[in-house]
């Protein structure tokens, strides 16, 4: 019989300028949340490619006490590409020229992967026993993946932010809908911590 899975929808820390990993305001972002999720059971820790994600995912590990797997799936990818007809035509041009460097081959690898990423990181636990599961990945991702739990239209993603080394919570129970436990929440950082890469009027 399956059981509860939550599932923990980690954004990367603060990501140093040149791509190479984290600033060490970043770092600081990672420890402290991974004190906060090592408090848990956690059975697995997935991470992207990118050296923000791998990093972030070593930092949290070490603090949480879980090895860091890295996935494909856990990427930065558009996981899906609307086509105008798709759009409130008051967003359209927006979304569209924020996606039109997204090449064709971009487009279908992205869906691609993020069908693969519903099928692994959403659904119950197989057994009896409530399992907890990290992914360090990306925005669009965690976009993606609250979307699919609010069963909202496929261009829903976009729109959906999420600052670094926050945290989005969906618990799958066997015969319920998803329920978005808690999204975007920092209170695992300190006040000069939060925010980083959102909007200035989102600072709270």
């Amino acid at each position: 019989m399956p059981a509860t899975r939550f599932v923990h929808l980690v954004r990367h820390a603060e990501p140093a300028p040149d791509g190479g990993g984290l600033t060490a305001r970043g770092r600081r972002q990672a420890e402290l949340l991974g004190e906060r999720l090592g408090r848990l059971p956690l059975a697995s820790l997935h991470h992207g490619p990118l050296p923000r994600a791998a990093e972030t995912a070593r930092i949290l590990g070490e603090r949480a006490g879980v090895r860091p797997q890295v996935a494909e799936t856990a990427g930065d990818y558009v996981p899906h590409l609307p086509h105008r007809g798709e759009l409130p035509p008051a967003l359209a041009d927006f979304y569209l020229g924020f996606l039109a460097d997204t090449t064709p081959d971009e487009a279908e690898a992205g869906r691609e992967l993020a069908a693969r990423a519903a099928d692994v990181y959403a659904g119950p636990a197989e057994g009896d026993t409530i399992r907890h599961d990290v992914v360090v990945t990306h925005n669009f991702l965690i976009a993606w993946l609250v979307r699919e739990a609010l069963h909202a239209p496929r261009w829903r993603w976009l729109g959906i932010n999420h600052s670094h080394a926050s945290l989005t919570t969906i618990r799958h129970t066997p015969g319920r809908a998803p329920c978005l436990h808690v999204q975007n929440d920092m209170s695992h950082l300190t006040p000069e911590l939060r925010w980083t890469d959102a909007p200035p009027e989102e600072y709270v």
